[in-house]
């Protein structure tokens, strides 16, 4: 009867060992999960993550790049 009672407090000690992990490290875990899943997740586009963020968000002011008009020209370069 004592190994009954030894293996059941064991197992006991485990899970509210188990369980203080999750309350503790629960924005930890769920951050990691989401990434798993992300990975996991074959149709998951990394582009789509949000829309509204510009491509650029910190364009250099020494290289801008002049608007397209009728008088500009397109050259080939080989």
């Amino acid at each position: 009867m004592g190994a009954l009672t030894a293996s059941l407090i064991a197992i006991a000690g485990l899970a509210l060992g188990w369980i203080t992990i999750e309350i503790a490290c629960k924005p930890c875990l769920e951050k990691g999960r989401e990434a798993i899943d992300r990975n996991l997740n074959p149709d998951y586009d990394p582009d789509d993550d949000d829309p509204r963020l510009p491509l650029n968000p910190n364009p250099t002011p020494s290289d801008p790049i002049p608007p397209l008009d009728s008088t500009s020209t397109v050259a080939k370069v080989v």
